[in-house]
């Protein structure tokens, strides 16, 4: 039998979070707002090629706001990143003991024994740019983003935008009485949001149905209420 310490030990780590999440972001708003916005309109007007004309052009202002705000929270991580790196830099350079100081108050903190504290410090400040990484990561908890995530955050925001935003609109292509096609639409966009909310759990959570239920019931409150108040008003 293998001693413990030399037992395989294969490790299975979800390491693609960014892109999940960029997903979630937009297909929860692509399955939730444009479905809300036929649901209201569905209420107020006979026709389904105007809720068609209507979510088809909500759907691309949607992908592209969304889009454009993946972006811009991407290129704002990267800025900051780089901020921070700078100030740690010119701060080993002119303040060196103070920031060998604080490398060793973090060792400490891991449990390090104090007799191994100096010598483990003079390794990591030796060199400078390990001894940055090391002030990146430890004392404030930053990773360095990938400089091509702001396109692809993008990209794959406004994509799953689009591809949600179309399942609520699916039946007002095919279907031309409102009601019918709002039956169809409540029928395919909560089935969606319920596979969308599973999914979502078992990447996120441990309890996927949990996710997929919580799921449904925004979407289908968002198009109630969406629909009684152009009901109301119309």
């Amino acid at each position: 039998m293998l001693p413990i310490s030399s037992m395989p030990h294969p490790e299975k780590h979800f390491t693609d979070s960014e892109a999940v999440r960029d997903i979630v972001i937009g297909m929860s708003d692509g399955l939730t707002v444009p479905f809300a916005l036929a649901a209201g309109l569905s209420g107020a007007v006979a026709s389904s090629s105007i809720i068609l004309t209507a979510g088809l052009a909500e759907v691309a202002a949607g992908a592209i706001a969304m889009g454009l705000g993946g972006y811009l929270a991407a290129r704002t991580d990267l800025e900051h990143h780089a901020s921070e790196r700078a100030r740690e830099e010119r701060e080993t350079e002119e303040m060196p003991h103070k920031e060998a100081a604080e490398v060793a108050d973090i060792l400490r903190s891991y449990g390090l024994k104090a007799g191994d504290v100096e010598q483990v410090v003079a390794s990591i400040c030796a060199d400078k740019k390990r001894w940055v990484d090391f002030m990146m990561r430890f004392e404030l908890g930053l990773e360095e983003p990938d400089p091509r995530r702001a396109g692809r955050s993008a990209l794959t925001i406004s994509l799953a935008y689009i591809a949600g935003g179309l399942v609520p609109l699916a039946p007002y292509f095919f279907i031309p009485a409102v009601g019918d096609a709002l039956a169809a639409s409540i029928v395919v966009t909560l089935l969606a949001l319920l596979v969308f909310g599973y999914v979502k759990g078992r990447f996120t959570t441990a309890r996927p149905m949990r996710s997929a239920l919580q799921t449904v019931l925004v979407g289908g409150l968002a198009a109630a209420a969406a629909f009684l108040i152009a009901k109301a008003l119309g």
